[in-house]
């Protein structure tokens, strides 16, 4: 049976292991509630105002009542803002132009009295991050406890392909991406990776971030100081421009059994100078150098992972797959390999939709899915 919070009530405040008073007939649940489950690379640092900077990252709440809404401080640099939330297994977003101050998102309301589940996720990534204050539900409403997150983890590396941008815009299948659509199609829900996670009953880290490449001063990521992969796989805020400056990550506190690394995908682009050529031999050794450094790194964080390369549906060149293929080959090793999708490389010229993210979830998972009980920890 799921565990109820014990509530400690004096006068018109409510104040106990995460509860506060709000108002007449709201109250707030705090971030630090114990009942609450995060998945993702949440920097913990105050643990009542955690931070989120990666897309896909979440929290999720089981509770009593017929509304909630969830309480934030945005923090803006670019594009529309929207946040993403799941109630009782249906799919919504909430869109807001409020920054820098705490502002209550209103998620679901008139709900039929009972048990409810919210998860409220981030749908874009480095177009802002948010500091999340807690969620609101009735004053008669309760917390009960989660399900545990899943045994299984799987950890990814990516772009915006992983991150999922734009794969909402339907209409534009296997064409490039509408103009100016200021992020309102991005959905890390509903990336190949976190598609992947759940069809496998896994949890994730999506460490993605669109137009990264795997070296600094290339790719499209932080223009006009370019930030790639080199930079970012080890940090837990991993944008100068954060409250708290770049910050490390702690790779003790998630060991994930899979690990995904799909970047590459923008590494040819070579701001103001002509692109970078993988077939050229000196620069093919330098990126493959520094692709396996990373993942030589990751590789002692987990040395019981099962590593998994791969480039997408996005179209590119063959020769970037060649040299992932290169780089497994020399690698050596039983528990790296390189995945290629049926169409990689061929599918579409803008990013991917959601056909196509679905298309790639249902390949991977076969693939992750034949190798059988035994990657899993």
């Amino acid at each position: 049976m799921p565990r109820k919070a014990k509530i400690n009530i004096c006068s018109k405040t409510i104040v106990s292991k995460g509860y506060e008073k709000m108002t007449d007939n709201k109250k707030l649940i705090k971030a630090d509630n114990s009942l609450l489950t995060y998945m993702g690379r949440i920097d913990f640092s105050d643990k009542t105002r955690p931070e989120f900077y990666y897309a896909g990252s979440n929290v999720k709440m089981t509770f009593t009542g017929t509304s909630v809404s969830a309480v934030i401080k945005n923090h803006k640099y670019f594009n529309i803002q929207e946040l993403g939330f799941v109630i009782d297994g249906k799919e919504g977003k909430v869109t807001f132009d409020k920054n820098d101050e705490d502002i209550t998102l209103d998620i679901a309301a008139d709900l039929e009295k009972g048990t409810h589940t919210v998860t409220l996720f981030k749908r874009q990534d480095a177009s802002h991050y948010f500091e999340f204050v807690g969620f609101e539900i009735d004053s008669d409403g309760e917390v009960l406890e989660n399900p545990p997150l899943p045994a299984r983890k799987i950890e990814c590396y990516g772009d915006s392909v992983s991150a999922g941008a734009v794969c909402e815009a339907v209409d534009f299948v296997a064409s490039c991406d509408p103009e100016d659509h200021q992020g309102v199609y991005d959905n890390a829900w509903h990336s190949y990776a976190m598609i992947t996670a759940r069809n496998l009953g896994a949890q994730i880290h999506n460490i993605a971030q669109g137009g990264i490449a795997i070296f600094d001063n290339t790719g499209y990521y932080h223009a006009p100081n370019f930030i790639g992969m080199e930079s970012v796989y080890d940090k837990l805020c991993y944008f100068p421009e954060g409250a708290k400056g770049v910050t490390p990550w702690d790779f003790d506190l998630y060991t994930p059994d899979v690990v995904l690394f799909a970047v590459g995908q923008n590494d040819p682009h070579n701001e103001g100078h002509e692109d970078f050529d993988i077939a050229d031999p000196e620069y093919r050794a330098k990126w493959k150098n520094a692709y396996k450094n990373i993942i030589l790194d990751l590789k002692n964080k987990y040395p019981n992972a099962t590593f998994v390369l791969l480039l997408t549906v996005l179209c590119h060149g063959e020769e970037w797959d060649k040299a992932v293929d290169e780089i497994a080959a020399e690698l050596n090793d039983e528990k790296i390999s390189h995945f290629m999708f049926t169409r990689t490389g061929k599918a579409t010229p803008g990013h991917p939709r959601l056909p196509e993210q679905y298309e790639m979830a249902e390949e991977l998972t076969a693939y992750l899915s034949n190798m059988g009980d035994k990657i899993w920890g």
